[in-house]
């Protein structure tokens, strides 16, 4: 049966048989449930910019970006709220209607990298643009001022399940994702949320992380899915590359279990064949990062993505009513 409403009491169970029906199956039930909730072909295109680079104090396993790991990742200082407005506005040109700042933090860091943090958000916000940051755990208080700045969204993954965390991660616990997102959504900020594929989790992780997720009350307003990009000099370097089939389910089924939600086509969609992309947009997708870069990762050219978006018939989402 096809669901009409949002639910948030899904099980493992009900997940995993999602995960595993067939796969035209899954793709037709995606595709009709996101019919239901979100009308059009829109898709929504997000850059994104690392405005501070490597040197994190965290361990997650998978990223170039940690200070624990020697990879080709060169430690960059934060950039001049300057340098970052002026990629905002470049963004803007080239079609993006949301701009997302990462900075390499474990967590965010009060004073004056904090100060530039808001100018940065209010100066995006100014020019009709979405705002989200990703910056690791933050407090309520730190959270508000960001409400107060007009952050549209703050981006907190969970990664993978709570089962598997502690392979990837140790340097923080599952606890302090999740009290993470609880401070942003008592902000009013709109929240960020999704995890990786290809850590070698199993899919039972993969379901467990989605039922996470889609228990939320309400659910993330944004969902990105990841697919490991193997980096060398991390723990994970030797890891298969996903297939993109499991990509293609993981998007459906996060489309099922989140009727409304963005869900974004995110890190690995480099390795996929136009043919792969267009069948996660037909499983729900309707979001994706658009840029050469994503961090430190690359992404597939603007040109590609302008191209591909025009041969399907998908036009670009704009702002929400209140970025303008």
């Amino acid at each position: 049966m096809l669901e009409n409403t949002a639910r948030h009491d899904w099980t493992t169970a009900e997940i995993v048989e999602i995960l595993q029906q067939p796969l035209l199956d899954l793709i037709y039930r995606a595709q009709t449930v996101h019919r239901q909730h979100n009308p059009g072909n829109e898709i929504q295109l997000a850059t994104l910019l690392s405005v501070k680079t490597g040197g994190c104090a965290e361990d997650c396993a998978y990223c170039p970006q940690s200070a624990h790991y020697q990879t080709n990742v060169q430690p960059q200082p934060v950039m001049d709220v300057e340098a970052v407005l002026t990629s905002a506005q470049r963004a803007k040109e080239l079609g993006a209607t949301r701009f997302c700042m990462g900075w390499a933090w474990r967590e965010i860091r009060e004073g004056k990298a904090f100060e530039e943090m808001l100018a940065m958000v209010r100066g995006v916000r100014s020019l009709g643009l979405e705002a989200c940051v990703t910056a690791g755990m933050l407090n309520d208080a730190q959270a508000q001022r960001l409400a107060e700045a007009g952050l549209t969204a703050y981006n907190h993954n969970l990664d993978t399940s709570p089962e598997y965390y502690d392979q990837i991660i140790t340097s923080r616990t599952y606890g302090d994702r999740l009290k993470t997102l609880d401070c942003v959504r008592r902000s009013g900020i709109t929240v960020c949320c999704g995890g990786i594929i290809g850590l070698g989790e199993t899919v039972i992780d993969r379901a467990r992380m989605l039922e996470i997720l889609a228990t939320m009350q309400p659910h993330p307003e944004s969902v990105p899915i990841n697919a490991l990009t193997a980096v060398e000099g991390t723990p994970l370097q030797n890891q298969q590359p996903v297939d993109s089939f499991d990509l293609v389910r993981m998007c459906a089924t996060a489309r099922i279990l989140m009727p409304r939600a963005k869900i974004r086509l995110s890190a690995g969609r480099s390795r996929l064949s136009r043919e792969a992309q267009v069948l996660c947009f037909m499983a729900g997708v309707n979001s994706i990062f658009y840029g050469e870069m994503l961090l430190t990762t690359s992404n597939p050219e603007r040109d590609a993505d302008n191209q591909l978006l025009e041969t399907i018939g998908a036009v670009a989402l704009q702002p929400f009513a209140e970025a303008h």
